[in-house]
């Protein structure tokens, strides 16, 4: 990656010695930036832990090669930090959102999360977002002093926004703790969140071919006539005619990570030229994004994207597995909803009292924290039958 060397801290980073602070404020000085504290307090937390056991795509029995939350969640820190080093911003804090960005993951997948929102749709309904901000902020009960994981402003604020500004409605979880702390919701997020967020497009569009291919959802010669990943194909079978099929897709893969940061970085250094920020506020001030990717690679990665939904989400073994799991996730919250003494006992003293609608929260907040295996056990322990989802 030539062009992705490290550079200086730019003027327009995130500095930790800058923060905004902490909602309960703490004394720092142990050795660490608030930044990295913030990190490694997520990577203890047990929402963190239990991403080892969430479902990326193939779910848990399809084999243990495949990715995992976890494992994407550990290959976007990878290029989140690759990308922050090259444009000389912050790698702690572009790591501390990378490694929070699907904390709030319920389990199965996309289709557990269609399911929820559905389930909560009279109560506010369900966003992976909003509850990750959710898990930081409320649901970790680790520290005496305080709930959650009381992170830096600059690491909630790219938690809530990484995508772009929040101008429309807010998700509940968002809109309540809008209410006692402002995470200039109206503004693009600093330039390190922009990072974390083309780092998750970047490792799951790679990922997930490699996973399709491995799970021989399709060839590769079906994804030769891809923009970017046709050319990869054609260098690697000209310089190793003879390479074996398992090698031949970890190159692809290898060889597109490097092709993307590269022009990430490239695209990137030249929107900052045009933008001049001269602080992190600039970047966030700005009327767009300052990290991206250049136009043909915009279209390239649109172009897997589109060839991914039809062949491997929507294709017909993982939407049987992810249609199967989402009766399991609806009929636990059903079952919850109904009838408190299903809960284990923890929970049920958190929702005794409450109005439907906490109480509905305080259920979808036990649901989204649970692993697919653990939801599976709780399937069979309150109806008597275990889902099949192979």
């Amino acid at each position: 990656m030539a062009v992705a060397g490290a550079e200086p801290r730019a003027a327009w980073a995130s500095k930790a010695e800058e923060s905004r602070g902490r909602l309960v404020p703490e004394p720092e000085g142990d050795g660490r930036s608030a930044f990295r504290r913030d990190a490694d307090r997520i990577i203890h937390s047990s929402a963190f832990r239990r991403l080892a056991y969430k479902t990326q795509v193939f779910s848990y029995h399809e084999g243990d090669h495949y990715r995992t939350r976890l494992t994407h969640t550990l290959e976007v820190v990878q290029v989140a930090r690759s990308l922050a080093r090259a444009l000389g911003l912050d790698e702690d804090l572009a790591e501390a959102l990378a490694l929070a960005h699907d904390l709030g993951h319920p389990p199965f997948a996309h289709a557990g999360e269609r399911v929820l929102d559905a389930c909560m749709s009279a109560y506010g309904g369900f966003d992976h977002n909003a509850q990750s901000l959710r898990v930081v902020t409320r649901l970790e009960s680790r520290y005496p002093a305080f709930d959650g994981l009381n992170l830096s402003w600059e690491t909630l604020e790219g938690i809530v926004k990484h995508n772009g500004p929040l101008t429309g409605p807010l998700p509940h979880a968002i809109a309540v703790h809008a209410e006692k702390q402002d995470l200039w919701l109206w503004s693009w997020p600093g330039a390190e969140a922009q990072v974390a967020a083309i780092a998750d497009d970047i490792a799951y569009d790679v990922h997930d071919l490699d996973d399709g291919l491995r799970a021989e959802l399709f060839t590769v010669r079906e994804i030769a006539d891809l923009p970017l990943v046709g050319d990869i194909i054609a260098d690697i079978a000209v310089g190793w005619p003879d390479l074996d099929t398992s090698r031949f897709i970890h190159e692809v893969g290898r060889r597109m990570i490097t092709a993307l940061i590269d022009d990430v970085v490239r695209e990137s250094r030249r929107r900052i030229i045009v933008a001049a920020p001269g602080t992190a506020d600039d970047i966030r001030r700005h009327g767009g994004a300052v990290v991206g990717f250049s136009a043909p690679f915009a279209e390239a990665e649109r172009a897997i994207k589109a060839f991914l939904f039809p062949r491997m989400y929507r294709h017909p073994r993982v939407v049987r597995d992810m249609e199967r799991a989402g009766v399991v996730v609806r009929a636990l919250f059903t079952r919850y909803m109904a009838d408190l003494d299903a809960l284990p006992a923890e929970w049920r003293a958190s929702v005794q009292g409450r109005t439907e609608d906490a109480r509905a929260r305080r259920i979808a907040d036990f649901l989204a924290g649970q692993t697919d295996r653990y939801a599976l056990a709780e399937y069979a322990r309150l109806f008597d039958r275990a889902p099949e989802l192979r």
